[in-house]
């Protein structure tokens, strides 16, 4: 079979920067899954991707499918066949229909029965003829939420599409794609290069798009050129780029031909709280902010050009032109809101909604205030600071810093409360109590954050429970997955050892009587201990280590840690399985003996050597055990219950549970349901996979 490279390139108007990673990995995994449908070998595969194409290399792409023989199965054989051997219609039609006689078909059998079967050799198609509609496939298939028209054309796409390349080896793939006809034609850079370029091979295209029509297609080669020349910039500067990962992918997805330039800005915006200038060159102008070795900001920024301009300061003088501007705004905006104290806005929250049933910020502030007295009381930290800064913590959304740039809430009331004289662990509760704002973002530092932070939480998760808002498959606008992670990596991570359906019945009380808290308060606590199984499996937590303990629902989930812990550190013993399929078996004794299963265990009715073995091993570890599982030493007491099992083999080897005599029975049942009960401090083992 030979094989020859194929070359794919769709070249477009500008692509949105944001999708642009995610088409073009779409793109690669489609055609690839078209290239397996039809049943075409190929090799390695590289994908391109730049503001005006998309664009794959596929290395060794068979010319041709593979012969393969069909079977095509027609009637039984008992319904092929009359009485004298004769065909009947039903034999006759489908020979017809296969274009062979009765006599050339083959009769398959097998233990079901036998049928009349035509077996046939059906020749590969050209690799030529399956592209086209390979690629027109994959492109329809893409996760584009709104397609557009243009000109005349019926077809759809993100954005307008203007040429197209299909070349197998150094041949054009004669088709259409998306209403226009392939080629080998590309074009360069919109201004450096914009008349064709003529491919010959698909190994010529990043050659041929780098070096005559300044272009660099690889996303990747292209994100590295950007962090390095970004790098260098700023070393010239004296200071290092802030480069975050985010922007870095969004400008690459902008520039076909890098060029990073640095800008200056007038030292006096550096009195503005450094978070928003930050927040406007990034967000705003994609700019990236530069530090110096102290970390604090430099009055320089990072551009990158999609041009190599033959007058760079040019280029430099517009976007300095263009920040100045904003960052005056956040200067006017500043100085305004410092002459009012951040707590004159608490009156202001009366008169913005929350949530219609749930009332306004300020009724949501004096339900988290509450509830924030209780957690830090609760955790040791300083009650009348954590009240403090829950009647402040909204405050900062009534001013105009925040109006203008909503991702300073909490950054700006800290600022705010500093410059009012409020005690520095107020004002980083502000900032903190939104946090984790986001995966892997850092906790609320500090007993007076975390309590501030975890009663915001909570009041919300079990607010929208109440009212019957919980989040779907698809929506959840109150974020409350986030704030329910929030919740369990502040407990767990900062090792909190509270108790989360105590702490959701606290914030019940502070809701008005006709929203009926209370009786949300076991859906919103299930719900937050849920989202523990992603928690867990995201740090290779096997799933039925999870499932094992959050199904018996311990309301602490710090403890809910420790056990998952421990019971992950009994999987891997050797006699975890055994143990496991014992629990099992009880399980399933004593569900089926029902309410006869309880009582105490009676020395004196332990007839059998196997029974009285198990009962005094028992006995014997379980003060130790229960002494372990008070401390919460769970990984200790499951490895010494580890050391029942040569006496649970037994037990069910030699002893018959379900005796005939009834005391027996029932003593028998109680001694398998305190075994269990020890188990079970931990978690389920019956549902251990192995």
């Amino acid at each position: 079979m030979t094989t020859a490279d194929v070359l794919i390139e769709i070249g477009t108007e500008e692509l949105p920067p944001r999708a642009l990673p995610t088409l073009s990995r779409a793109f690669a995994e489609e055609v690839i899954r078209g290239l397996r449908e039809a049943e075409l070998d190929f090799g390695p595969l590289t994908p391109y991707a730049t503001p005006r194409r998309l664009a794959l290399w596929i290395r060794a792409v068979a010319t041709r499918q593979a012969d393969k023989t069909v079977e095509r199965r027609g009637p039984a054989l008992t319904a092929s066949f009359d009485e004298d051997g004769n065909p009947t219609p039903a034999a006759l039609g489908f020979a017809r229909s296969c274009g062979v006689t009765v006599d050339e078909l083959d009769r398959c059998e097998n233990d079901k029965g036998g049928w009349l079967c035509h077996r046939y050799q059906q020749p590969g198609r050209e690799s030529a003829e399956l592209l086209p509609d390979i690629v027109n496939q994959a492109l329809a298939r893409l996760p584009i939420p709104k397609r557009m028209r243009w000109g005349a054309h019926e077809q759809e796409f993100v954005r307008p599409v203007h040429w197209v390349v299909l070349m197998q080896g150094g041949e054009v793939v004669r088709g259409e794609v998306l209403g226009l006809p392939t080629g080998n034609i590309t074009f360069g850079h919109r201004f450096h290069h914009p008349g064709e370029i003529a491919l010959y091979a698909a190994e010529d295209y990043e050659v041929f798009l780098s070096e005559r029509g300044h272009v660099v297609p690889s996303f990747e080669i292209r994100r590295e050129r950007i962090r390095e020349q970004v790098a260098a910039v700023a070393a010239g500067l004296g200071g290092e780029a802030l480069l975050d990962e985010a922007l870095l992918d969004e400008v690459t997805a902008l520039v076909e031909w890098p060029v990073a330039l640095a800008g200056r800005f007038e030292e006096k915006f550096l009195d503005v709280p450094h978070e928003a200038l930050i927040q406007t060159m990034q967000d705003n102008q994609k700019y990236f902010p530069v530090v110096g070795p102290d970390g604090a900001l430099l009055p320089h920024f990072i551009t990158v050009a999609n041009i190599e301009s033959r007058d760079p300061a040019q280029v430099v003088e517009g976007n300095e032109r263009v920040i100045r501007p904003r960052f005056a705004d956040a200067a006017f905006f500043w100085e305004q809101d410092r002459r009012q104290p951040l707590e004159s806005h608490l009156e202001a929250l009366k008169h913005v909604l929350f949530q219609q049933r749930l009332g306004s910020l300020y009724d949501k502030t004096e339900r988290v205030a509450r509830l924030t007295r209780h957690i830090a009381a609760a955790i040791g930290a300083d009650v009348e600071l954590a009240e403090r800064a829950a009647w402040l913590c909204k405050c900062d959304l009534m001013t105009k810093m925040v109006y203008e740039f909503p991702e300073m809430q909490g950054i700006a009331g800290r600022y705010y409360a500093l410059h009012d004289g409020e005690s520095p662990l107020v004002a980083q509760a502000i900032e903190d109590h939104y946090k984790p704002r986001h995966a892997g973002d850092e906790l609320p530092h500090g007993g007076v954050g975390q309590s501030v932070a975890l009663a915001d939480k909570l009041d919300t998760l079990l607010g929208i429970f109440a009212i019957g808002q919980k989040p779907t498959g698809t929506r959840d606008p109150f974020g409350l997955r986030r704030a329910a992670l929030g919740v369990l990596r502040t407990l767990i991570e900062e090792g909190l050892d509270l108790d989360l359906r105590e702490l959701l019945q606290q914030a019940a009380a502070a809701f008005p009587a006709e929203v009926a808290a209370a009786e949300a308060v076991d859906s919103c606590f299930s719900y937050v201990l849920e989202r523990l199984k992603a928690y867990y499996q995201d740090r290779s937590i096997a799933a039925d280590v999870i499932d094992a303990v959050l199904v018996l629902q311990p309301p602490r989930p710090l403890d809910v840690d420790r056990r998952i812990r421990a019971v992950a550190t009994f999987r891997a013993l050797p006699e975890a399985e055994a143990l496991a399929a014992a629990n099992k078996r009880i399980g399933n004794i004593l569900r089926k003996a029902g309410e006869t299963a309880g009582g105490a265990v009676d020395p004196e009715l332990l007839r059998e050597p196997a029974e009285r073995a198990l009962y005094e091993a028992m006995t014997g570890l379980e003060p130790a055990v229960t002494q372990a599982f008070d401390a919460g030493d769970y990984t200790e007491g499951l490895t010494r219950l580890a050391g029942l099992r040569p006496v649970v083999d037994r037990f069910f080897d030699e002893v018959m549970v379900m005796a005939e005599d009834a005391a027996l029975r029932r003593n028998r049942l109680a001694l398998l349901a305190r075994l269990q009960g020890l188990f079970l401090r931990v978690a389920d083992l019956s549902r251990l996979q192995h």
